[in-house]
């Protein structure tokens, strides 16, 4: 015991402060001179979704939203496409095209799909041959996709189920597409869109790391939902292993 009571006597008061500066330094808010998280308002929905359902809903939301800013890109590197559509400007387009995924309806489909959903429209929209907004074929057939993947949902509660694998398969049909979009040429030698670019004196990379983001969710989404059903097991085994062997022993 006098040698412990030395021990702690022995410490320097300038190291204890040093260690409590350098707490105090840790405990100091993270800087957002780019930027802060944002967190959505809380709904009374909520209340139905699990961990898992709400991380399913946020990333299905940040999904669209990007497929919407590719959009965005596109008809600024492509503007005769919003144009096939008739609408009046590029902004009308990307409404009329938000309006078309967030309805999914048959009213609101992008004529020039012939009715096709999910992977036919996405198949239609990357061929050669297409004549139509390919831009807008392009982003309503990835999100249909998307939303088809996910059980037809926009909005994930505790009495609806996802599929791991539909998940991870969407994450590389997303793959497929880019690698198609950037492959694929038309009647007369050219890209099927103006994406991505990299010359001699431009390098513009800004869809591939939007694709990128939406490969990144889907793929860790499809790790959780398979983590979870490993976890049950886990827990299963810890409780049937627990309730035999670590009860309590009586003491009177």
């Amino acid at each position: 015991m006098p040698l412990l009571h030395h021990a702690r006597a022995a410490v320097p008061p300038l190291a204890l402060f040093g260690l409590a500066l350098m707490l105090a330094g840790c405990a100091a808010p993270a800087p957002t001179t780019r930027g802060e998280t944002q967190v959505a308002r809380m709904g009374p929905a909520e209340v139905g979704q699990s961990d898992v359902n709400r991380m399913a809903t946020l990333g299905m939301r940040d999904n669209l939203d990007s497929l919407i800013r590719i959009a965005d890109k596109l008809y600024r590197r492509n503007p005769a496409e919003w144009r096939k559509g008739g609408a009046a400007s590029r902004d009308a387009a990307l409404v009329q095209l938000r309006q078309s995924i967030e309805t999914a309806s048959a009213q609101t489909l992008p004529p020039d799909l012939k009715g096709k959903r999910d992977i036919a429209a996405l198949s239609l929209a990357l061929s050669p041959e297409f004549g139509g907004d390919r831009v807008a074929a392009f982003v309503y057939g990835s999100a249909d996709m998307l939303i088809t993947a996910h059980g037809g949902k926009t909005h994930v509660y505790l009495i609806d189920s996802l599929d791991a694998q539909y998940i991870y398969n969407a994450a590389r049909n997303i793959e497929i597409a880019i690698w198609l979009l950037s492959s694929r040429r038309n009647a007369a030698g050219q890209p099927l869109l103006l994406a991505d670019e990299i010359s001699a004196t431009d390098r513009n990379l800004s869809f591939e790391r939007e694709f990128g983001k939406i490969i990144g969710r889907l793929d860790l989404l499809a790790e959780v939902l398979t983590e979870k059903y490993r976890r049950a097991v886990i827990s299963y085994v810890q409780n049937l292993v627990g309730g035999t062997f670590l009860q309590f022993l009586p003491v009177r």
